[in-house]
């Protein structure tokens, strides 16, 4: 070790504090700042698009172009323009998501799930133009339509869960449908709310989430009461609890 490197270890100097000590005008370069998310730029080109012209005026092209890509750039990140826009429901359940829950907790299924779709309500609020251009879209693009609501069914699973409410398996699955549902219903009220608050919004949410609460209700009741019978039907065709039963003692 040179006699400078020693006088550089004794003190507890740092390399650049040594380095501005023996030359005070020098300057630490600050590191580079992370590249900004190409993904998320292409869904803000979408919806800044969206706000202006119609759904399917607009070519993947255009979008290239308002995000500053290469179209061989926009194909390596999303195959399609509906693929877009589902990163955009993806942005979405993210913010929801980001949200803390916990005090939720012993509220009734109904409120959380309100609160929850709310939240989702809120977040979608600064698009409402491009949303419209969507919306009115997909009325003439039944594929488009059918591949978003896989995606919109998706997403609300993870609002589902968000609630505390199960959202795995066929019956979760069914949930999810319906809950898509409940929020069609509400979506060109939604869209024509006057209120910065989304009065009208809440309203409606509210007495959707109530009729789909009743329905939920009967299609219990129902259930309950046509049990004895399937399971008559299932015995019948061999699909009964004993043949359950026998399996599972085989496979113990």
């Amino acid at each position: 070790m040179d006699a400078r490197s020693l006088r550089t270890y004794l003190s507890g100097d740092q390399p650049e504090e040594t380095a501005m000590a023996q030359n005070p005008s020098a300057e630490i370069i600050p590191p580079s700042p992370k590249p900004a998310d190409p993904r998320g730029k292409i869904v803000e080109a979408l919806l800044e698009l969206l706000a202006h012209r119609r759904w399917n005026d607009i070519g993947l092209a255009d979008i290239a172009a308002r995000a500053d890509i290469s179209l061989a750039e926009l194909r390596g990140l999303f195959p399609s323009k509906g693929a877009i826009l589902a990163g955009f429901l993806r942005q979405v359940d993210l913010e929801v998501l980001d949200h803390d829950v916990k005090d939720m907790a012993q509220e009734p299924a109904r409120e959380r799930l309100f609160d929850v779709l709310m939240r989702r309500f809120e977040a979608l609020a600064p698009h409402r133009e491009a949303l419209r251009a969507v919306r009115d879209g997909l009325r003439t693009d039944p594929m488009g339509a059918a591949a978003l609501n896989q995606v919109a069914v998706s997403s609300m699973q993870w609002m589902l869960a968000a609630a505390g409410i199960p959202e795995s398996g066929p019956l979760g699955l069914a949930r999810a449908q319906g809950l898509l549902l409940v929020l069609a219903r509400v979506f060109d009220t939604f869209l024509n709310d006057p209120d910065e608050g989304l009065a009208r919004t809440m309203k409606a949410l509210d007495e959707e989430l109530r009729r789909a609460e009743k329905v939920a209700r009967v299609a219990d009741d129902v259930g309950r009461i046509t049990a004895p019978f399937r399971d008559v039907f299932d015995r019948v065709l061999g699909r009964g609890k004993s043949g359950r039963d026998d399996d599972t003692a085989a496979a113990a």
